[in-house]
């Protein structure tokens, strides 16, 4: 018995994932009719149909979708020993595959990729970005070496994902120059229903770690005016820019503004009883000094529990729990 050869599984890959002998030729760069033999040794060694031949189509059969998924784990496996294999060499050589949500992997990320750069320069990073809840199941699903995510990871995912504090940051309620709180700097609480709000989608970390302020200070989302939801911070902060909503969002992403003057960040006065109300030295015109009501979220760095983890992802994690311990993931101060 000759046994089935790595070469066989990719081609077999190909032709699952496209359902077509040319196409898969064509993405592998090699012959229709070398397909097609790779398809028919596999199926006359083990005894079992792969595909169904309809037509001029094909659909893949029980016995295919039983080697589909486990191809794809051998492969993956193959790749991840590859890499540990090419890592034996001071690093001087590899890749890196991160996974980050959005504002981390704009605002904050870079400089830890530039600073793990400048250590390792040979070494290749591949860093996608999306929202919290893509790159928590990717992470799990093995595509990334680590993830970087502010939302929380969902409990399905919790026996599956190791997470770790590795930064913080903060969230500011922010107004563009024609909006009325633009001129006051603070609100109070119950001020918070009073006007239009711009949101992110449900997915995404700074959404979600918004939400749950505002159920902490007793508001309702369903008391809120939402007017607009975006998908990207970037999108929130145009639309405020130039309009009269407000909208939660992270003080990494508006620095640049707030110093130009173009958007303000709201305080939020807690003046709920019991919150902190001291009397008032600075302001002869309040009685009382109430405290300020904040949203501070964690970063979060993600990985796989029991997968293979590469000499570059244990490095770089280093880097990461590094910087926590000298203090340089503290939230910066804009307001």
């Amino acid at each position: 018995m000759a046994g089935m050869t790595l070469e066989q599984l990719k081609i077999f890959l190909a032709v699952a994932h496209n359902l077509h002998f040319t196409r898969a030729a064509e993405e592998l760069y090699i012959t229709q009719p070398a397909v097609s033999a790779a398809i028919h040794n596999l199926e006359q060694e083990y005894g079992v149909k792969l595909f169904h031949r309809i037509g001029r189509h094909i659909e893949i059969a029980e016995a295919g979708k039983l080697l589909q998924v486990e191809a794809q784990k051998i492969l993956d496996q193959v790749s991840l020993t590859e890499r540990g294999l090419r890592e034996l060499n001071n690093l001087q050589r590899g890749e890196l595959k991160l996974g980050s949500s959005l504002t981390i992997g704009n605002y904050w990320l870079p400089s830890k990729i530039s600073e793990f750069k400048s250590q390792y320069p040979g070494i290749q990073i591949d860093c996608t970005l999306a929202n919290a809840e893509t790159i928590c199941v990717g992470t799990a699903m093995g595509q990334f070496d680590l993830g970087l995510v502010e939302g929380d990871v969902k409990p399905a995912l919790q026996n599956t994902l190791d997470y770790e504090i590795v930064a913080s940051d903060r969230l500011q309620i922010v107004v563009g120059q024609k909006h009325p709180w633009f001129e006051w700097g603070e609100v109070d609480l119950s001020q918070l229903t009073q006007t239009p709000w711009v949101m992110r989608v449900r997915e995404s970390g700074t959404q979600q770690r918004f939400e749950e302020a505002l159920q902490n200070w007793g508001i309702n989302l369903s008391e809120l005016n939402v007017i607009l939801v975006f998908t990207s911070g970037e999108m929130a902060k145009a639309a405020i820019e130039n309009g009269v909503g407000a909208t939660g969002i992270s003080e990494l992403m508006v620095k640049k503004e707030i110093q130009l003057g173009t958007l303000r960040a709201i305080r939020v006065i807690d003046n709920r009883e019991g919150n902190g109300a001291i009397p008032s030295l600075r302001d002869a015109t309040r009685t009382v000094d109430y405290a300020y009501a904040e949203i501070v979220r964690p970063f979060f760095k993600i990985k796989h529990r029991q997968r293979f983890q590469t000499a570059l992802s244990k490095v770089f994690e280093q880097m990461l729990i590094s910087s926590v311990l000298d203090g340089s993931h503290q939230h910066l101060s804009v307001i």
